[in-house]
């Protein structure tokens, strides 16, 4: 019996995807039973030239969009030096293969004109494949925030993954995570517009405090049409949250100045939850009021308190 070697360990994946990567020797028990065509190629660490054209895509895939431009630059470079990082496949019972990471770079070599591309074999179920390919995409930069969140989201509601846990699997901070979440809470209209690059991710943070969808639909539109900053946008929605009401003299005379530093602190907070904050304070004592509307915003902030 043959033993297979192990090669290098590649950072560029990250831990997160290497501790779902097991590196599976070829005496394993397969998912699927090889066709004929896949038995000389190996279950190990060492890549094989596999045909582009035998490649099925990843059903699982969290990115809906690819920029054009960005993928013909990549084909430029492998048709000139190749692809010099190695896709993930696994093999099904039909023979051909299935994409688990490596998209842009298959893509990419379709359009380059070359008839294999460099590949991994791994034998891994569907659940883990579906995991594998969701991690390793939050892994990546190109992913805009919306796929992020519903990649996070998939993994809290198909794989049951706390916030802390998709945290340690993809590399983020805890706070991240939860940022991301959040953005579902926001209209399908808004959604899109954050989708489609007309409002940043930060825009679309500054507008969660507003809770309301039709407010925060009406809100986005006016950022948009004023091409507002993100600290335009944090400003415009405090003022929203916090509208100056009309006082008289009298009670002009009677209301109590805030404190700088508290009304900062007041708007951090808010920024960093999501959700509505109040503080209350007499020469360095007085309290924190957090309001929230919705039983999933007191979940998740027990969970980051408690973390």
């Amino acid at each position: 019996m043959t033993t297979a070697t192990e090669a290098p360990k590649r950072r560029a994946l990250g831990k997160g995807l290497e501790s779902l990567l097991p590196r599976v020797q070829a005496t394993a028990a397969p998912v699927a039973e090889p066709a004929p065509k896949q038995a000389e190629k190996e279950v190990t660490g060492r890549p094989h030239e596999i045909p582009v054209g035998e490649i099925d895509r990843n059903p699982y895939q969290t990115r809906s969009r690819v920029d054009e431009q960005q993928l013909a630059e990549l084909a430029n470079s492998i048709a000139a030096t190749g692809v010099v990082q190695p896709i993930i496949v696994r093999p099904l019972a039909s023979g051909r293969f299935q994409l688990i990471a490596g998209e842009r770079r298959w893509l990419a070599s379709q359009k380059a004109g070359k008839d294999t591309v460099p590949a991994i074999i791994r034998q891994v179920s569907d659940v883990q494949a579906m995991e594998m390919t969701i991690v390793e995409n939050l892994q990546r930069a190109d992913l805009n925030p919306m796929e992020q969140a519903r990649a996070f989201d998939r993994l809290g509601k198909e794989f049951k993954l706390t916030q802390e846990q998709m945290a340690q699997r993809t590399g983020k901070d805890r706070a991240s995570v939860s940022n991301f979440l959040r953005l579902l809470r926001l209209p399908r209209e808004v959604q899109e517009k954050v989708e489609g690059g007309a409002l940043s991710f930060g825009h679309a943070r500054a507008l969660l405090p507003l809770e309301n969808p039709e407010t925060i639909l009406k809100a986005a539109q006016k950022v948009g049409a004023l091409s507002m900053s993100v600290r335009q946008t944090e400003s415009y929605v405090q003022g929203l949250m916090n509208p100056e009401k009309k006082l008289g003299s009298e009670d002009k005379a009677k209301e109590k100045p805030v404190d700088p530093n508290v009304r900062e602190a007041q708007d951090r907070l808010q920024r960093s939850l999501g959700l509505k904050v109040r503080i209350e304070d007499k020469k360095g004592r007085g309290r924190v009021i957090i309001e929230y509307s919705r039983l999933e915003d007191f979940d998740t902030l027990l969970e980051m308190l408690g973390s």
